[in-house]
């Protein structure tokens, strides 16, 4: 059975909003959410970019069921593995049940240059981010052990290090991947795959790379509306990022680079992937195309303010559905 999820946009929303966000997710039946991890937003016009690991405290203590996972970290520039470490191990100690079972999970990420360049780190091509990332997982499994550990790799160093709050089982490593590169990595070094991409050969390509039986998490963009033209026009407003090329995602540095490309967008082009307006049957097929290209875990991402006319429309009309 398909599980239906929600992504909690730290670029749109404060961290208060998210935390409320989190709740009414819980409260309308979604099962799991994402939460971005970002330094900026992709353009100003978003407004938002609280850090994740306060807002996760947040979320920890104001749901009880929803599972929660960063969507996602990367784990090899702005902070140090070792200290992902440290922050998923609390986050998944603070959002384990009584019973011991986990609610959190590790999303991580090669990253953008957008978040991972404002501390002066040369940014370098996705063949070396990547190994970067694969020295980052093994740093951070080997410190959720719970021993004391030093690591001298060929990008980080950790001395006499060791995690002393931690949940009774490591959370799982779920990892972001759409090329070829990035998907055999996941498939070698990760729990489970997130992407945002309905291609079927992604989820094939990482089930041959290792990750067979293993989660797939797919997002699909939506924007809930009254009527299909102020949805076109909420998505063209704030999300125009979305039609960006995705090696100019990896490689602009600031939201004003952002802004500057997104004017070359045309409405046509910002809204061409995403599902727009009140009708049941077109969130329905959205959620379907993922579903058909392998995705066992779909969540969505609603573009705009009105989260709770969303929120009443998935609990009344669509998660139903999934039950």
């Amino acid at each position: 059975m398909t599980e239906i999820g929600y992504a909690l946009s730290s670029e749109e929303f404060g961290p208060r909003e998210l935390v409320r966000n989190a709740r009414r997710a819980e409260e309308a039946g979604f099962t799991f959410a994402l939460i971005s991890d970002h330094y900026h937003p992709w353009i100003s016009r978003q407004g938002h970019s609280p850090f994740v690991w306060n807002v996760i405290g947040g979320i920890a203590e104001a749901t009880s069921r929803l599972r929660l996972g960063t969507g996602v970290t990367c784990p090899t520039f702005r902070i140090h593995p070792a200290i992902i470490a440290q922050a998923a191990a609390t986050s998944a100690a603070m959002m384990e049940t009584d019973e011991g079972e986990g609610r959190f999970f590790l999303g991580i990420g090669s990253g953008e240059a957008l978040n991972e360049h404002i501390l002066g780190d040369q940014w370098p091509p996705a063949e070396v981010r990547l190994e970067m990332l694969r020295e980052a997982v093994e740093i951070i499994r080997l410190l959720w052990g719970g021993e004391e550990e030093s690591f001298w790799g060929d990008y980080y160093t950790v001395e006499n290090a060791q995690i002393f709050t931690r949940p009774s089982s490591p959370p799982p490593v779920y990892m972001a991947a759409v090329g070829p590169m990035a998907i055999e990595l996941a498939g070698e070094i990760a729990d489970g795959l997130i992407s945002t991409a309905p291609q079927g050969d992604i989820v094939s390509q990482y089930r041959q790379s290792g990750g067979r039986g293993k989660p797939c998490y797919g997002q699909i963009k939506v924007c809930w509306a009254r009527d299909e033209a102020q949805a076109r026009k909420t998505v063209y407003e704030i999300w125009p990022n979305g039609a960006v090329p995705g090696s100019l995602h990896a490689d602009l540095p600031t939201p004003d680079h952002f802004e500057a490309a997104v004017k070359l967008v045309r409405e046509e082009d910002a809204v061409k992937d995403t599902v727009l307006g009140p009708d049941k049957r077109k969130h329905l097929e959205g959620i379907q195309k993922m579903i058909d290209a392998g995705y066992d875990h779909v969540y969505v991402h609603q573009i705009g303010p009105d989260q709770e006319g969303f929120f009443d429309f998935y609990e009344r009309e669509i998660l139903p559905e999934f039950l």
